[in-house]
């Protein structure tokens, strides 16, 4: 449960963070992958609020969420940070091309993630909330869940080895919100390292 409201927290912040920095000045390929990260930031503030129960279950939102995170993933991410495109008010670190291979692991876990998600959209919340869910003990998210003691997300979990874990059918079998978090978390990951952080 505190994994879950990090990760929601950490997706707010994300969501707010993309969509308040200005554009002046961008132009091209820069501004292209702005106005991507803005809509992905809008789409994980609105998700958010699904997932912390202020807004109603909406499995259709839900399902069209991921779909515009994972258009904006995978190689369609990558094709926009050509080499050395950090002219201007560009937001991207030169880590970028020097951890090109990370970078790209990252890109190929956010396109699973939310293909995952958009799959889960009728699974609902952990807590029954929405769609079928699955909230038995021995569920996804029963006692050794994705999320609690002996999960993929503790330790070296999903986020070091996502690319090798990530199973499609098991994820389409996966509560919504734990898939969210996931996504919540690789977007995470990639800023920290890959972001310049603005004041």
């Amino acid at each position: 449960m505190k994994l879950t409201v990090i990760s929601v927290t950490g997706a707010l912040l994300l969501a707010g963070v993309a969509g308040a920095f200005a554009h002046g000045g961008a132009s091209g390929i820069v501004k292209e992958r702005m106005d991507a990260m803005d809509e992905m930031g809008d789409v994980m503030k609105s998700l958010t609020a699904i997932m912390r129960g202020e807004k109603d279950y909406d499995a259709d939102a839900v399902r069209e969420g991921a779909a515009v995170i994972q258009s904006h993933s995978g190689e369609a991410l990558t094709k926009l940070f050509p080499e050395h495109s950090i002219e201007g008010p560009s937001e991207a670190k030169p880590e970028i091309w020097t951890d090109w291979e990370e970078f790209s692991e990252l890109a190929k876990q956010l396109d699973v993630f939310a293909a995952g998600l958009g799959e889960a959209a009728e699974n609902g919340l952990a807590h029954g909330k929405g769609g079928a869910g699955m909230t038995g003990q021995s569920g996804m998210m029963g006692q050794d869940t994705m999320m609690g003691g002996n999960s993929m997300m503790s330790q070296g979990g999903m986020m070091g080895n996502a690319g090798h874990m990530a199973d499609p059918e098991m994820l389409a079998q996966m509560p919504a919100d734990g898939i969210f978090n996931m996504v919540a978390q690789t977007c995470s990951a990639c800023h920290s390292k890959f972001r310049v952080e603005k004041n």
